[in-house]
């Protein structure tokens, strides 16, 4: 019997005994499904040859492009299903082998349009919905919020030491402060609690934190005209934390409700939430509490109605007769929570006049210093970070407002960057085109880093890198420099991802829109309605930023009719007869982000614009683009 027959039959029994061991095991499968086993996919052009000669064992019968398209849709297939039954890590895996299949496989993607659909395909496989965010960090999930220390607080009940009392009697003769400091049991109460484990622990993580935002809630408080004290209102709130949240509700430093937030011009969109705005709400704060002072005349009842509103405070003083913190506190006519509060407030205020006094320990955070600019575009904060060579946190924790990783796309929206960096930034973002400040990247070249592993590492093509930076594909990178890396997709963002608004009492039509970045037109298309009305409790289609254009969700239905019609860029002009159009080169522009736009290719452009071939692209030069026929 010749060597090949053995061979395939061989291979037919191993195909015979995995049937038999996959049959036995449907049998017994229950749910959710096992992960799906992936055959694993050529690492380099099929077939695979040696010296330049093909070896007869592994000469495939079909064509080594064949192989690879059919294992590559075996990853997306098996990658799609694990997603859905909720295998997300083996998902990842599957994607991943998909991407690393093409993208390694020494095949230029783009000469081939079975490769090129299947690399698209891929893509956008790889960022639909939830994927993008456990791939590299989804840039619109909102951001996690920190409990609010009140919270643990304001219920507690601590004996009272009555040697403190004394003690703390004759410290305060020594203390400078503009509040009136009263000694009342509560507050001693307080002071014991403060001086636990627990309590220190929670003032020293305030003290600490204050020392970013000392100077300017002081300035501010002195612009508005108030007791410097009242800095401790927001160490009780929050202990300076800017995404506290309580569990009624209330946001940021200050700890405003969104209802009272918004009295104090303090709003909140899918982008960002003006609470969390430490300047912000420290301005809104301060006229809040002077606004209840003017109302009841004492500071301790301004900061109670801070707690539980000022309509309540007023029915207590209303039913009791007695417009005194203390009476209303002894009288049970407040709530327990706000009956605690004010005292709170005193202990700590006592404490921070000499921590140490009490026992506790701290090194204050620096104070923040930043440089204020206006992007004028919507920007991702990782391209931010990677422009200035900052870390992302460090970004993050100066614009503790922004809910997502991407700022609002409005051209007045201010930014904070680390004090000294705003005209890097704007140097090296010139070279991205505004358009793309929420899809491409920079990245820095390290010792050793090769053009090819670097694309591996973002999942474009080499040659997609390269001529977006103007390199030759064989250059060797230098340590240092700094590399635009072009996105295929919007792969970190989820740009345009639908998300469902539910309406509350007060929405309009244009209001909804202005939360996230859209215009009511498009509310209107995407959820059918024929008038401005929008009833309470009705669920509204949301595509924040804007619905992305329509892209092949299915490979079957690029693949089974053949190459699929290009996408048309909404933005440019286009012609279904053929012929070109006039493109005129901005800063930041390469062909290949003008080809990307008109979904045409860089040969193409050469090709229609030979005067390209003796220098390079220049700002303000008038591209011819062909159109499709």
């Amino acid at each position: 019997m010749s060597l090949n027959r053995l061979l395939t039959m061989a291979v037919l029994a191993g195909f015979a005994a995995a049937g038999c061991d996959d049959a036995a095991k449907r049998t017994v499968r229950v749910r959710p499904p096992a992960e799906n086993p992936v055959p694993d996919l050529p690492s380099g052009p099929l077939p695979l040859t040696r010296q330049g000669e093909q070896s007869a064992l592994l000469l495939p019968t079909r064509p080594s492009v064949d192989i690879l398209i059919e294992q590559v849709q075996a990853a997306l297939a098996s990658g799609e299903q694990n997603y859905q039954a909720g295998h997300l890590d083996a998902a990842r895996r599957d994607f991943d082998r998909a991407l690393d299949g093409l993208l390694m496989s020494g095949y230029d993607l783009r000469s081939d349009p079975r490769l090129e659909d299947l690399f698209d395909h891929a893509v956008d496989t790889v960022n639909a919905q939830e994927i993008a965010a456990f791939r590299e960090g989804d840039g619109f999930t909102e951001q996690r919020s920190e409990p609010a220390p009140i919270d643990e607080i304001s219920d507690l009940t601590f004996p009272v030491d009555p040697n403190l009392k004394v003690r703390v009697e004759g410290e305060l003769r020594d203390l400078a402060h503009d509040l009136p400091l009263t000694l009342t049991d509560p507050v001693l109460s307080y002071l014991n609690f403060f001086q636990t484990p627990r309590g220190r622990a929670i003032v020293a993580s305030g003290l600490r934190r204050a020392g970013r935002y000392r100077e300017m809630i002081a300035r501010v408080l002195s612009e508005e005209g108030l007791p410097q004290d009242l800095i401790y209102v927001a160490q009780a709130e929050s202990a300076f934390q800017p995404a506290a949240l309580s569990r009624a509700g209330a946001r940021g430093v200050w700890q405003f409700m969104s209802y009272s937030g918004r009295n104090y011009g303090l709003g909140r969109t899918w982008w960002l939430d003006d609470r969390q705005d430490v300047e912000k709400s420290t301005r809104a704060a301060a006229r809040y509490l002077r606004d209840l002072y003017q109302i009841f005349g004492d500071w301790y009842l301004a900061m109670a109605a801070y707690n539980s509103g000022p309509a309540g405070v007023a029915r207590a003083i209303e039913r009791t007769g007695y417009a005194d913190f203390w009476e209303l506190h002894k009288r049970n006519a407040l709530p327990r929570e706000t009956r605690n509060y004010v005292p709170i407030i005193l202990a700590l205020t006592i404490i921070a006049k000499d921590p140490a006094r009490y026992g506790i320990e701290f090194e204050p955070d620096a104070p923040v210093r930043a440089d204020r600019v206006k992007p004028g575009h919507a920007i991702d904060l990782r391209l931010v970070a990677e422009t200035i060579d900052e870390s992302v946190d460090k970004v993050k924790a100066l614009n503790p407002q922004l809910l997502r990783m991407v700022t609002p796309n409005n051209s007045e929206y201010e930014l904070l960057l680390p004090e000294g960096s705003s005209e890097r930034f704007f140097a090296e973002i010139a070279a991205i085109p505004p358009e793309k400040w929420v899809l491409w990247r920079r990245h820095r070249v390290e010792e050793g880093e090769t053009l090819s592993g670097i694309a591996h590492k973002f999942r474009v093509e080499p040659r997609a890198i390269a001529e977006a930076n103007g390199l030759d594909p064989r250059a060797e990178l230098r340590e240092g420099d700094k590399l635009i890396i072009p996105a295929n997709k919007p792969a970190d963002t989820g740009a345009g991802r639908l998300v469902r608004y539910r309406v509350r009492r007060g929405d309009t039509l244009a209001s909804v829109a202005g939360q996230f970045n859209v215009t009511p037109s498009d509310l209107r298309q995407w959820n059918s309605l024929h008038s401005n009305g929008l009833p309470r409790g009705m669920t509204l289609k949301v595509y924040p930023g804007g619905r992305p254009s329509p892209v092949a969700t299915s490979l079957r239905s690029k693949t089974s009719r053949g190459k699929a019609a290009p996408e048309k860029s909404p933005s440019k002009p286009s012609s279904s007869s053929g012929g070109t159009v006039p493109h005129t080169v901005k800063q930041g522009e390469s062909l290949w982000s003008i080809a990307q736009a008109y979904r045409t290719t860089v040969e193409a452009l050469r090709s229609a614009n030979r005067s390209l071939d003796s220098r390079p692209l220049q700002v303000g030069d008038m591209v011819l683009v062909p159109q499709p026929r």
